[in-house]
């Protein structure tokens, strides 16, 4: 999605477009994510019972309580060529000239003409789909062009976030990180033993899969591509500890028994005091470099020490990891850094899964996006946060003696490996360098006032990033939103093109003195309806991207590139200016992802009753005026309906 250093070689274009996001991020294809599914739908869906399932779905109590589904979930479809095709068209035309559009329609039209190369490469593709050793013919292909193929760093291209909201009983770190943990367990108990229930969209049941990659999991680096690794929990019942670049192993039960929270707390508190007696090399720094890079230098690290290859397997089967940074974070802008990227030292980027807390008790989380999306995580940190603001769980406990202290996770390094260490944070340094980054705390309003508008509180502030946008360069360009489409087995995400022939209507209108306000609130809800129906389709698998790269994965090598690849048109509007994704919780003061093109924005928000936030990221494009102009575009968009609340108000 974006290009930084490249001193590997790089994945196709249209591999790092994805690959950057795709929010999702698609794409978390990053921090990517569709409308975030409401916590307490969520939550609550452990009462569900079969009487409120839709018809098809069938239970198969084998597979434990959140894979019972599984099974009978529909398989990802495709749509018709002609579908597809009309959709392509009206997404492109708002995005180019009238003589480009009719170019782009001749591409189309002979794409789609009987006998032509889009029919053969459809029946394909209908074939793919039929297979019934294909549960989803999407997904490995997109792994590996999205993502495991991709071979710019991790951070920050793959890697996202989530800030939490302060902790005020626990502003001792130690504290703070023993609860966190002690709810992460009781989180992973119920995925690890196959009891935590199901999510559901819509009455629905939705796909569980890619749970199995939350836990005892990391991305091993590898060319062309990398491959995740999965160790089996019930022989790596440990977490590890970072502090001052240096890793700890931490069981979290021990003869049995979970460790309560104040053993784990006492624990922490060991690993500050051993940490401080040390000072050693940043061999986490490392996984921050091009794919490619650490590629090489791993098996070059092996080598180096008798003791390595363990040392790096204990990483890479823990639990998950916990970083203690030598940090304290204030500002949202300075915690959104910390957990998005922090220093490039004191991580391990390849976990999935890695809780961060400051010297100062704020905290976070960091993902790796490779083979899990925003949606299960994000239950994650709301279960996490939910415990232990509500005080769910018991967050105190006795503590034994004789507990194992925690264990020195080392490395043997020579000169080589120590150079590669030094390469890795000069080049993250570089990268990082390059990104700003804001956080828009919109206190105007939020959601409750966005209803009231009766409007799509997502589809409304889309079209707050569309009129920002506008305002900044005075023209739209292509724009990706997250859509989920886990309601397919194995699915993924989708792409909801947010520009529209309405959006950039409403944009012109509300921007030109000469339109009255009624005709501009009437071309606002238009574009609103415009938005859902994309975005609803493409929840369907029902989009125009996946499809049509889907066509073009099944193209021989030395095969005629049809027209429509090649047409301009096609790889403009894939080329996201604007990625942008909702998530949204109570819980959390951040949450962020990067840009996918290097001309281009990543625009992360959540919607909450009284407010809306958004991160916002670019490679020094004016990060500080985007963020006002999304400010200035959410209040002129309230200017323009609030009459419509007070007209009805004043006939009472």
């Amino acid at each position: 999605m974006w290009s930084v250093i490249s001193r590997g070689p790089r994945a196709p274009t249209t591999a790092r477009l994805f690959a950057r996001r795709a929010t999702a991020l698609a794409s978390v294809s990053h921090p990517v994510r569709s409308p975030a599914i409401p916590l307490a739908s969520r939550m609550a869906a452990a009462s569900r019972t079969m009487s409120s399932i839709p018809a098809g779905y069938k239970e198969d109590h084998s597979k434990g309580a959140m894979l019972r589904f599984e099974d009978s979930l529909p398989r990802l479809s495709i749509p018709t060529l002609e579908e597809t095709a009309s959709k392509y068209l009206k997404s492109v035309h708002p995005l180019v000239t009238e003589q480009e559009f009719q170019k782009t329609s001749q591409a189309v039209k002979e794409f789609i003409a009987p006998g032509g190369k889009g029919e053969a490469l459809q029946k394909k593709l209908v074939a793919r789909v039929a297979d019934p050793n294909v549960k989803n013919w999407m997904l490995d292909w997109w792994n590996f062009s999205a993502y495991l193929g991709y071979r710019d760093p991790v951070v920050p291209y793959v890697s996202y976030f989530y800030s939490y909201r302060d902790d005020k009983k626990r502003r001792d770190p130690a504290k703070r990180a023993a609860a966190i943990t002690t709810a992460a367990l009781e989180f992973k108990k119920l995925t690890d033993t196959g009891a935590l229930e199901p999510e559901y969209m819509r009455k629905a049941p939705i796909s569980m899969d890619s749970y199995k990659y939350m836990w005892n999991c990391s991305r091993i680096p590898e060319k062309p591509a990398d491959y995740p690794k999965k160790y089996d929990w019930q022989e790596h019942k440990y977490f590890v500890v970072a502090r001052k670049n240096q890793f700890f192993k931490v069981m979290h039960e021990v003869n049995g028994e979970q460790l309560s929270t104040a053993e784990l707390e006492q624990q922490f508190k060991k690993v500050y005091t051993l940490a401080d007696a040390e000072k050693v090399p940043a061999v986490g720094a490392l996984t921050s470099e091009n794919r490619d890079v650490w590629t090489d230098v791993r098996p070059t690290l092996i080598a180096a020490g008798p003791g390595n290859k363990e040392a790096l397997e204990t990483l890479e089967a823990s639990s998950f990891v916990f970083c203690l940074d030598d940090t304290a974070p204030v500002t949202l802008e300075e915690r959104a850094r910390q957990y998005w990227h922090g220093d490039g030292q004191n991580r391990w980027y390849d976990k999935p899964i890695q809780f961060i807390v400051n010297d100062n008790g704020t905290a976070g989380f960091m993902g790796e996006h490779s083979m899990m999306d925003g949606t299960p995580t994000h239950r994650l940190n709301d279960y996490i946060n939910d415990q232990i603001f509500n005080n769910k769980l018991d967050f105190g406990g006795s503590v034994r003696s004789h507990l194992p202290d925690p264990k020195a996770v080392k490395f043997t390094l020579n000169d080589e490996v120590k150079k590669a260490i030094d390469d890795a944070e000069s080049h993250f340094a570089n990268v990082i360098g390059k990104h700003e980054l804001r956080v828009q705390q919109y206190q105007g309003y939020g959601k409750g006032l966005i209803k009231k508008f009766k409007c799509s509180p997502d589809a409304y502030v889309q079209m707050i990033i569309q009129l920002a946008y506008k305002k900044m360069y005075g023209v739209n360009r292509p724009t990706y939103e997250s859509a989920a489409t886990r309601k397919f087995q194995q699915g993924r995400t989708e792409t909801c093109r947010s520009v529209s022939d309405e959006s950039v209507a409403f944009c012109n209108a509300i921007l030109d003195p000469e339109v009255d306000e009624k005709t501009a609130r009437g071309l606002f809800r238009k574009a609103i309806d415009a938005h859902v129906k994309y975005i609803a389709e493409a929840s369907e698998g029902k989009g125009v991207d996946r499809h049509l790269w889907g066509l073009k994965q099944l193209l021989q090598s030395g095969e005629e590139v049809p027209a429509i690849y090649k047409d301009p048109a096609y790889s403009y509007s894939s080329s996201w200016s604007l990625s942008t994704s909702q998530l949204s919780s109570e819980y959390f003061n951040g949450y962020g992802w990067s840009q996918v093109i290097d001309e281009g924005w990543g625009i992360a928000y959540m919607i909450n009753e009284n407010s809306i936030q958004f991160n916002v990221v670019s490679k020094k494009l004016g990060a500080e005026r985007m963020s006002f102009y999304l400010r200035d575009a959410a209040d002129d968009i309230r200017a323009l309906m609030e009459p419509e609340l007070i007209a009805p108000a004043a006939k009472l």
